[in-house]
């Protein structure tokens, strides 16, 4: 992941992570937060902006990301009214800081960032939408594409703005082959109109991964596990 983040480093500041509900967004941008910290002397923010669960968010391990000297935002939310936290319209523009925004799954979650649109969509930004191919609404290109064109157009991001992160996994007992079957069919699938710039898989399986897939491999430390998955 070094090499592929100080690459990006480069002409990005901003990182946003979007897409389908459950598809790991959070565990990525937490994992994109700690290595940023650690590489770069700008000081890493991160906005947590998921409105749309109460599990899984990464809010949960805030503690951890302060202990790497990422600055953490978030708002608290009450009942179902959703809020958004000050100053990511400031720390966007900000060129002497790292941004990290871990935005809500689907469309429900991105319309809380339409409003960044215009610096979301500037050179200095980078957006991912992350797919994983072992999620219901990830089934067929159908799917894809619809999940696709609601949660960007909500956020009003364009697409020739985004990459694609394949994360194919069932959570912690995810094997090298499930991870490999999962991407080739993501692969399969949006072959024709899109191709996947990224692929993330749990850092113990990587290695048996790494050599078996076309694309930049991100390893992903799992941070969100709670106590009935241990």
């Amino acid at each position: 992941m070094k090499q592929i983040l100080t690459e990006l480093l480069k002409n990005k500041k901003n990182f946003v992570f979007v897409g389908e509900a459950g598809s790991g967004k959070s565990e990525i941008a937490i994992n994109f937060a700690i290595q940023l910290a650690r590489l770069s002397d700008k000081p890493v923010h991160f906005f947590d902006v998921d409105q749309t669960k109460p599990l899984f968010r990464s809010r949960d391990v805030k503690e951890k990301l302060q202990e790497e000297n990422v600055t953490f935002h978030y708002e608290e939310q009450f009942f179902d009214a959703p809020t958004i936290v000050g100053g990511v319209r400031e720390h966007l523009m900000d060129e002497n800081v790292i941004v990290v925004i871990d935005v809500g799954g689907d469309h429900l979650g991105a319309r809380l960032i339409g409003g960044f649109a215009p610096l979301l969509n500037r050179e200095f930004t980078q957006n991912f939408f992350v797919i994983n191919s072992y999620r219901p609404w990830s089934k067929d290109l159908v799917a894809i594409d619809g999940t696709m064109a609601r949660v960007l157009g909500m956020a009003h991001i364009e697409l020739a703005n985004v990459s694609i992160m394949s994360n194919p996994n069932v959570g912690l007992t995810t094997t090298a082959e499930e991870a490999i079957r999962g991407n080739d069919k993501v692969k399969a699938l949006i072959d024709e109109y899109l191709s996947i710039d990224y692929m993330c898989a749990r850092e113990e399986i990587c290695p048996d991964i790494e050599d078996k897939v076309e694309v930049p491999l991100l390893p992903i430390k799992l941070y969100l596990t709670y106590e009935w998955n241990e």
